[in-house]
């Protein structure tokens, strides 16, 4: 999977969409944990990560969670998650902008 090319988003897009997308939770510690599951109840959303953690979030542009994901904060996959070398490729190589990249629209 030799797929290194740059990847661009807008910058101020919702976090439902951004956490499907990348598939990718930062947490407090620096940690990155994958994403198993988003069960999706209006504006908050159930997260599961692959280490069984369960999260409840809710839907905000500024949160913390959408700040460290587009500033890339957190870097160190967790050790459970077992997060795979190639995702954190893409996630190092997807940059975010405010007048330039993908919108991330709704399906």
């Amino acid at each position: 999977m030799g797929d290194s090319k740059k990847r661009y988003y807008r910058k101020n897009v919702e976090l439902f969409i951004l956490l499907d997308k990348m598939k990718l939770w930062p947490a407090r510690s620096g940690i990155l944990h994958g994403i198993k599951t988003i069960e999706k109840h209006g504006n908050h959303a159930f997260i599961t990560t692959h280490c069984g953690e369960q999260i409840q979030i809710y839907n905000s542009r500024n949160s913390r969670a959408a700040r460290w994901l587009r500033n890339k904060w957190a870097v160190t996959p967790c050790k459970k998650c077992k997060v795979p070398e190639w995702k954190l490729e893409k996630y190092s190589k997807t940059f975010f902008d405010s007048h330039y990249g993908s919108d991330l629209l709704h399906k």
